[in-house]
């Protein structure tokens, strides 16, 4: 079995945060010369093993993998990956060393590892050793890190996850192709949250999208998805003006005199409003989710119930909607996602006859980082500028480059969730990097803040057919402009009314009892329970 010991310098999954390191060393300017062709081929298979010249070429790689401890099983998942690739492709002098960051002190852990003297390093898995990892090593040498976090790479550290600008930036083109034009954010109140907020929020000029409204949630947590979702869907003032609006039909059908074709006309009306617990138009037509497949699921079901309906606004979610179990959601049916590529199915076999085990995404990125390497430090060409070619490779989990800054491109398809356990792939992923992808700078991005509803309210006359005799005795009021309900006991919290003008006449049916919130229809939940 090969242990792999020298990937660290070039790649690092960083988690979102803002800020990059960098010199004006050779990572900065080995790629810049080259023309964008055709990409390397990584995939599983394309290589043999007689490829490389194996006479007096002995190199080594370290792997930094967190192998025990609370996060090993990240670690034991990218292992096996890390050995196929070994065991199919290494030349015979090459060495590869596993060092466990789970165990211990991960400084020191680091630090034995560079005592090996490795070509290129694989891993660390988590920002702050990246970070650890970025300040210890020599400028040369290149790490080819699991961490998202752009803040961590630089300087020889690299990504080779997929960063959440890619994702993020990929379903905001999707979402302007498809006629988008103001759209909301609902995103973990987690420093990783806010920061792709802001990523979102800096995109929208770039695509002519409005935001409309910024939303943070605790992740897990029902009543705050609860809450959050009866926020963004305006809730509490559309259904204060359904209410009011029930109340003047209701009213001027008890008390005033009415022409036959007057009566049936208000009578419809009301009998139309009681179908629905709410009235009014919402500022968006897009909901943009940032957060996990399970969250988002629950946050769906509560949009629904909301009265925020298929028609009302379109889901888009990113990358971190793979393995959420949303295929099967009924209330995800039509949502659109970015994700990479689906892994070819060699690798997946011969993972699982492996391990016993489904190949997980995070397994596929150790086995390209891995293909990548021995590429790399068998290659003649200088290392780096093999790390950074322009033209990028495809691997397993399709086409990617490495940029000097850390951070990484890859290229994505956009799914959409059919219902029914199936999922279509409605754009397929870019297969080569001659037309750029992407606009956004990865660094030095503003971690974005709650932002209520930008929207003037509801006023319920807008939506009401009234004799003209009678528009100006049964004015009402604009409920809500502005408005984010705080959820603080299980009764419907108070709605701020805005007068619309000093004339305002308060009407009240003698028949007609308001619509309490435990009679909502409950049909579109299905996964979350309301606790009320």
């Amino acid at each position: 079995m090969y242990i792999m010991n020298k990937l660290l310098k070039f790649i690092c999954l960083g988690a979102l945060l803002a800020g990059c390191a960098g010199t004006g060393n050779r990572w900065y300017s080995a790629s810049e010369k080259e023309a964008v062709s055709t990409p390397a081929m990584l995939q599983y298979g394309s290589y043999s093993a007689n490829m490389y010249g194996t006479a007096g070429q002995s190199h080594k790689i370290a792997v930094l993998l967190p192998t025990s401890g609370k996060n090993a099983i990240v670690g034991q998942s990218i292992r096996p990956a890390i050995e196929m690739a070994a065991m199919e492709f290494a030349p015979d002098g090459l060495q590869i060393n596993f060092f466990d960051t789970g165990n211990g002190n991960p400084t020191e852990v680091i630090a034995r590892a560079l005592d090996t003297d490795p070509d290129i390093i694989i891993g660390p898995v988590f920002a702050e050793n990246a970070k650890t990892i970025r300040a210890l090593k020599p400028s040369y040498l290149p790490v080819l890190s699991f961490t998202s976090d752009i803040s961590a790479v630089g300087d020889g550290v690299m990504s080779m996850s997929l960063m959440p600008t890619n994702t993020i930036e990929a379903i905001m083109q999707r979402m302007k192709q498809n006629g988008s034009e103001k759209f909301i954010i609902i995103a973990p109140d987690s420093q990783s949250g806010h920061i792709m907020a802001g990523i979102a929020k800096s995109l929208n000029g770039t695509y002519n999208l409005e935001n409309t409204g910024v939303f943070f949630y605790t992740e897990g947590n029902s009543e705050s998805l609860r809450a959050t979702t009866m926020a963004a869907a305006m809730y509490t003032p559309r259904n204060a003006a359904n209410t009011r609006a029930k109340e003047i039909l209701s009213d001027i059908l008890n008390h005033e005199e009415l022409s036959g074709t007057e009566r049936v006309s208000i009578a419809n009306q009301l009998e139309h409003i009681k179908k629905r617990d709410t009235l009014g138009e919402i500022p968006y037509d897009s909901v943009l989710f940032l957060g996990n497949g399970h969250d988002t699921k629950s946050l769906a079901s509560f949009m629904r119930y909301f009265d925020i309906g298929v028609h009302d606004a379109k889901f888009y979610g990113t990358s971190l909607w793979e393995g959420g179990d949303m295929e099967s959601d009924i209330t995800m049916t039509g949502s659109e996602f970015a994700t990479l590529p689906e892994i070819p199915t060699r690798f997946s076999e011969s993972y699982q006859n492996a391990t016993g085990i489904a190949a997980p995404r995070m397994a596929a990125i150790g086995y390209d980082a891995t293909m990548l390497a021995i590429d790399a430090i068998y290659s003649n060409d200088d290392i780096s500028g093999k790390l950074l070619n322009q033209s990028g490779y495809i691997g397993t989990n399709g086409l990617f480059r490495l940029r000097p800054n850390g951070s990484n491109e890859r290229a994505l398809q956009i799914a959409r969730l059919n219902g029914d356990n199936t999922v279509t792939v409605i754009k397929k992923p870019a297969e080569t990097f001659i037309e750029s992808m992407y606009s956004l700078n990865s660094n030095n991005i503003t971690p974005a803040e709650s932002m209520s509803l930008n929207t003037p309210g509801v006023n319920p006359n807008k939506y009401l057919d009234l004799p003209e005799r009678l528009r100006k005795k049964y004015r009402s009021k604009t409920y809500g402009a502005n408005y984010t309900p705080a959820i603080t006991t299980p009764e419907l919290p108070a709605v701020t009314v805005l007068p619309e003008d000093d004339s305002d006449v308060s009407v009240t049916a003698e028949n007609y009892e308001p619509v309490k919130l435990e009679s909502v229809s409950r049909n579109y939940i299905e996964s979350t329970e309301i606790i009320e």
